[in-house]
């Protein structure tokens, strides 16, 4: 019954791991709903939180994703003014 139960777990593993990459919201779509002088609140409602944030002296960079496939915005005043995308070609 060990091996049944540790083979369920691990296929309950991979489902779960391939449903979240599939509804990752760090995506063309999204990419394209970003704008100028949105808040930051504005923009986690669309891409959620970010993954890492770094601030500095007058702002702040925000990445969404992996160093493959991302979402950079850059924030003055909790603001976009800057932003880009790596690896979200459309096909």
């Amino acid at each position: 019954m060990d091996t049944i139960m540790k083979k369920y777990m691990a296929i309950a593993a991979a489902a779960a791991a391939l449903t979240l990459a599939g509804c990752s919201k760090v995506n063309l779509e999204n990419y394209e709903k970003i704008e100028i002088g949105m808040d930051k609140a504005e923009v986690e409602a669309i891409l959620g939180s970010a993954d890492k944030c770094e601030e500095k002296t007058l702002h702040t960079n925000c990445i969404w994703g992996n160093k493959d496939k991302n979402i950079e915005i850059t924030l003055v005043s909790d603001k976009v003014s800057l932003y880009s995308k790596t690896g979200l070609d459309a096909k």
